[in-house]
């Protein structure tokens, strides 16, 4: 019996299990069906935009961008969870919790290709609470076992800044411990 080992690349993409995105210096160059499901966008919407319209607020996606060039230079992949932002449909302008995963191409140019995945983690984690941005970076920081040192050296921020942010998610969320922070933050 002969096994056809040829394998359809696109049709692998574009049916792939998570959002796959193709990315030149921060633009969108393809992307599949299920990162245009989660977004509430098409191909059409989204190909050629800067990442930018994925997020909440430009700030945030400066300050990303900025924050996983030593990585990408560094490793040549970064991974963290995020807030994004639906950009189309019954949900635009919703926010959601977004674990994304990337690759450079080019360690030396990080940002001048990569290829991105992205998984939708409403389902576990809703956001809940109104946040600024400062404030999810340092929930997403948490929410992986960091302390204020080393979320205050991710950030570039001093611990005690860093500090000040996890005492303003503890009033919003209600939470007498940082542990029980974490659980609300994760419990949505």
């Amino acid at each position: 019996m002969k096994v056809d080992t040829k394998v359809d690349y696109q049709l692998a993409f574009d049916l792939a299990p998570v959002g796959l995105v193709l990315s030149r210096n921060r633009s969108i160059v393809d992307c599949n069906q299920h990162l245009c499901e989660m977004f509430g966008a098409s191909r059409e919407q989204l190909i050629g935009q800067s990442f930018m319209v994925l997020y909440p607020s430009a700030d945030e996606y400066e300050r990303i961008g900025a924050r996983m060039l030593p990585f990408l230079n560094a490793k040549g992949i970064y991974a963290d969870d995020r807030i994004m932002k639906r950009v189309d449909g019954r949900n635009k302008g919703e926010t959601f919790w977004c674990h994304v995963t990337g690759r450079a191409l080019n360690r030396n140019a990080p940002h001048e290709s990569g290829i991105w995945t992205f998984e939708d983690l409403s389902s576990r984690r809703p956001v809940t609470a109104e946040l600024t941005a400062r404030e999810r970076e340092v929930a997403a920081h948490l929410m992986e076992g960091m302390t204020s040192k080393e979320i205050g050296r991710a950030l570039i921020i001093s611990h005690r800044t860093v500090e000040i942010y996890r005492a303003r998610l503890m009033r919003k969320y209600k939470a007498s411990t940082t542990a029980d922070l974490v659980h609300k933050l994760l419990a949505g």
